[in-house]
């Protein structure tokens, strides 16, 4: 499938989605920790998606969406826009750069224990086809390599509904016990 038929099935998942963390309640926000006590990874993004815990700000702000979570793998999903270009005329590298960083995070987070936490310490990504508002929904999918006692790292891609790679990269996460 090509074009707007393939773009379809992707916007009506995305939507979904969101549509359901909103009706749980979800917002953008920064969850209280009480909220996070007791839950691993895994936990806390499922809460996420449920809409039992806020959403980061930035999704709104570059209008992406967390769209699947599961041990070790992570799906996000945007739509390039006209307001994420940059002056040459195609989006902007940060903008892969955050859509990609934000499904490898969530990765290494779903493999965390619970009372862990990470930060991204090395974020290392190609992009190799340009996005343009005309390119319909693109989706990162990251998958975890490696989760230590205090390194964990990712690999994930940039593709298109047709399976066409626009940007793909690794990360390396310093893991580590959140104070109590």
């Amino acid at each position: 499938m090509t074009g707007e038929a393939s773009q379809t099935p992707w916007s009506r998942e995305r939507d979904a989605v969101v549509e359901r963390m909103r009706a749980g309640g979800g917002r953008p926000g920064i969850a209280d920790p009480a909220l996070l006590s007791g839950k691993t990874g895994l936990e806390v993004l499922q809460a996420m998606l449920r809409g039992e815990l806020p959403f980061p700000p930035i999704a709104e702000t570059l209008d992406f969406s967390i769209i699947s979570i599961e041990a070790g793998k992570a799906v996000f999903q945007s739509t390039p826009q006209f307001k994420h270009y940059n002056p040459l005329g195609s989006v902007h590298g940060g903008w892969y750069a955050t859509l990609l960083d934000s499904a490898l995070g969530c990765a290494v987070q779903s493999v965390l224990p619970t009372g862990h936490s990470y930060t991204t310490v090395e974020l290392g990504m190609n992009i190799v086809r340009a996005a343009t508002r005309t390119t319909g929904p693109l989706r990162a999918t990251a998958r975890i390599v490696h989760s230590g006692r205090q390194l964990a790292t990712a690999e994930g891609r940039i593709v298109g509904p047709d399976d066409r790679i626009y940007a793909h990269g690794t990360t390396t996460c310093l893991v580590f016990a959140v104070p109590t």
